[in-house]
């Protein structure tokens, strides 16, 4: 059995195994990372010979760390990241490159067409009938995005989202509140296998799939990481909230979707957002102005320019073919619209 997995921040780890009598046998565990002094990596192998194959995550990080010598030291390398690389030799994970990796961008798109499009374009990749798929949106109208689980009339102010000609929609996903801007925004949605994930925890799933964004944004001169649970963050501040939502049928898919600010508008975001002192606690900082740093000011490119890169980077990185959305799944996200995402049942779901 043979498990990969980038350790967030870090490098590769690879492991190789077997399982016999229910235990793991000739382990090998290689990779790009540093490690020192050289009989680091004999303890590793060592410590993970003859486990229990259901030995969960944590249980083997524990025998690892417990066998190292004092004077260890890793570089790119945790005993997690080891423990996690494992788990998805065993749980038959499949890799990055192991997919032929379509691209949809196109024309804007309605805020409730959007939300149909992910949820329709999700299951035809856990069907198996389209590839995995990175689709960079377009906005056609400004719009506030709350959460499956939210309450919409405590995140968003009615009055303030009908004087700034707010459209306000519920997506399939759970996290918070999002304000969109068509020129001020970027998102992007990853529909990926189930099998891609296997191996990682929710959280450990957030890193995983971030992971090639912070490396397009650091070509860029952005020096961003993954913040648990699902914001991307610098120096500077959060510029941007992920979420996701696993998909039942056939394999199984997983929806990641990402929203990054270009530039906003603090001002009408807070006449529009009801952003509550325990959020903003919660992120370290007593205004919602300060919690948020645009992408603009950092990068100094224009909106087209960040998502050009954005693309290329994923591109150099994994494969990308140029796809569109087929007039089949036009139609299910058109049909979505009129019977869930575009209803006032849906959207005041969670009153």
């Amino acid at each position: 059995m043979h498990g990969e997995y980038k350790v967030p921040g870090g490098k590769l780890v690879v492991v190789d195994l077997d399982v016999e009598g229910g235990a793991l046998r000739n382990v090998r565990v290689a990779g790009d990372f540093f490690l020192e002094p050289d009989e680091a990596i004999l303890a590793i192998d060592a410590a993970l010979e003859g486990a229990p194959a259901n030995t969960d995550t944590a249980g083997l990080a524990a025998r690892i760390d417990a066998a190292l010598p004092a004077s260890t030291v890793m570089l790119g390398l945790t005993s997690e990241g080891v423990a996690v690389a494992v788990r998805r030799a065993l749980a038959h994970a499949s890799e990055w490159s192991d997919y032929d990796w379509q691209l949809i961008h196109e024309a804007p798109q309605s805020p409730a067409l959007h939300m149909a499009l992910d949820e329709v374009i999700t299951a035809e990749v856990a069907a198996g009938r389209r590839p995995p798929t990175l689709r960079v949106w377009e906005w056609a109208s400004p719009a506030v995005i709350i959460g499956s689980f939210q309450s919409l009339r405590n995140e968003v102010d009615p009055a303030g989202a009908e004087r700034h000609g707010i459209t306000v929609v519920r997506r399939i996903s759970g996290g918070g509140a999002m304000f969109v801007e068509p020129g001020n925004t970027i998102t992007y949605s990853l529909s990926v296998p189930d099998s891609l994930v296997s191996g990682l925890s929710f959280a450990d799933s957030y890193a995983y799939l971030d992971d090639w964004v912070l490396g397009a944004l650091g070509d860029m001169g952005i020096k961003a990481w993954y913040q648990p649970l699902n914001d991307i963050a610098t120096d500077a501040g959060k510029i941007a909230g992920a979420a996701q939502k696993r998909v039942v049928g056939g394999e199984g898919a997983v929806l990641h979707h990402v929203t990054m600010s270009y530039d906003i508008d603090a001002d009408k975001m807070l006449e529009v957002l009801r952003i509550g002192k325990e959020k903003l606690s919660d992120k370290g900082t007593k205004s919602a102005k300060k919690r948020v740093d645009p992408l603009r000011r950092q990068t100094g490119l224009a909106r087209e320019a960040v998502i050009e890169r954005m693309i290329d980077s994923f591109r150099n990185r994994h494969g990308l073919t140029q796809g569109k959305v087929t007039d089949e799944e036009m139609a299910q996200a058109e049909e979505l619209v009129r019977t869930k995402f575009g209803t006032e049942e849906w959207t005041a779901r969670v009153p």
